[in-house]
């Protein structure tokens, strides 16, 4: 018997968030997110309740946690696509088809419940949140970006009626084998015959004070048809900025702006910081910090964090400036590769930009949708 319950007290918020820790515990492949971060979810004044409603179940079997799941009604990304859809979003299991029925199921009357007729996901909040299920890669560690699952979520969640909607693939990158100057030729040229140059900043605050309003605009235009994307509020982008401040560094930073120094490609890469974050299961310890800041100073991994182009020169080749830009912070003493993490199967402009490094596309996501009838409720 598998009792599901909607998380309302302190004690159920608590096992919602540690769940998955504890599914967790053997595997080195996982990567947690922060548990701070995971706290507020439940807080009234969560970033996202400005545009989002957003429900917490957990399954119990004999009174002991073995699931949840979370489902979210994106109101602002229901108003750019004219959809009626509910997101599912932090699906945790037992291998256990039960639970896994329960859980949606939940999820399903929830969304009827609120005059929804679709549900898809894993999608979070919004692209700055973890989505999609991992469906190849399950040897691979999981970057501080991106969630792990285990291989039987895909098997659980289509038996549950849901398709593919999206793939997304990730890749490691490396420098090409032979040394090749044309890219930074073909760079060169294009900055010259458009007029674009370098967008200089002495450090993180000088460019967050120089570039950020410009860069969150930039994004949401070249962001706008991207699968699953809402245009960033005032409380996305202060949360933003507070992890930019504290894992940017200016060498991984590429801006380039026209000759009125407006942005039109901008890149951000992260140092990998999934072992500092996994070896303490996700708490800011003393101890996780001087690892974060160690990873920070001394990168052997670059994340792909955001990369935005204007798209008035989407089809102009600018996508050379930033393979340029990439490759040189590639070169940088210690950097042994960089994590795309999720890019969209059919996001040509960006898996072509790829084809530039020597690359291994070693983990392939996915999103699910599934209509639903009256017969879903409960």
């Amino acid at each position: 018997m598998v009792d599901v319950v909607e998380v309302k007290t302190n004690k159920q918020k608590r096992q919602f968030i540690e769940f998955p820790l504890r599914l967790y515990k053997e595997c080195p492949y996982f990567v947690p997110p922060l548990y701070g971060d995971e706290k507020k979810i439940f807080r009234a004044d969560y970033m996202y309740y400005d545009q989002c409603e957003a429900v917490y179940y957990l399954a119990y079997r004999d009174g002991i946690p073995v699931g949840r799941i979370s489902g979210i009604l994106q109101r602002a990304s229901n108003e750019k696509t004219g959809q009626k859809r509910v997101r599912f979003t932090r699906f945790d299991s037992i291998d256990d088809t039960e639970v896994a029925g329960s859980l949606f199921g939940a999820v399903e009357s929830w969304a009827l419940s609120r005059g929804m007729d679709t549900v898809c996901g894993p999608l979070g909040f919004s692209d700055l949140e973890r989505e999609g299920l991992l469906i190849e890669g399950f040897d691979q560690k999981a970057t501080f970006e991106e969630q792990y699952n285990y291989e039987y979520y895909q098997r659980l969640i289509e038996d549950c009626g849901y398709g593919k909607e999206v793939d997304w693939n990730e890749s490691r990158i490396y420098l090409p084998d032979e040394p090749d100057d044309r890219l930074e030729k073909s760079a060169a040229l294009l900055m010259k015959r458009y007029n674009l140059k370098p967008g200089p900043a002495k450090n993180i605050n000088e460019f967050l004070k120089k570039y950020a309003d410009k860069f969150f605009d930039l994004l949401d235009r070249s962001y706008d048809k991207i699968y699953g994307t809402v245009p960033f509020t005032d409380s996305m982008k202060k949360s933003l900025i507070s992890g930019f401040k504290l894992l940017l560094d200016v060498e991984h930073v590429a801006v380039v702006v026209d000759e009125n120094d407006k942005p039109v490609l901008l890149g951000l890469c992260f140092p990998s910081i999934s072992e500092a974050v996994r070896k303490s299961n996700g708490r800011l310890t003393p101890a996780a910090i001087i690892r974060i800041l160690r990873a920070k100073a001394h990168p052997k991994v670059l994340d792909l964090g955001l990369v935005g182009v204007d798209p008035e020169y989407e089809n102009k080749g600018v996508g050379a400036i930033a393979s340029a830009a990439i490759m040189r912070m590639l070169k940088a003493d210690g950097i042994e590769y960089a994590e795309t993490n999720l890019n969209l199967e059919d996001n040509y402009q960006i898996q072509n930009m790829w084809k530039r490094f020597k690359r291994v596309i070693h983990k392939r996501r996915r999103s699910y949708v599934k209509k639903l009838t009256e017969n879903n409720k409960e």
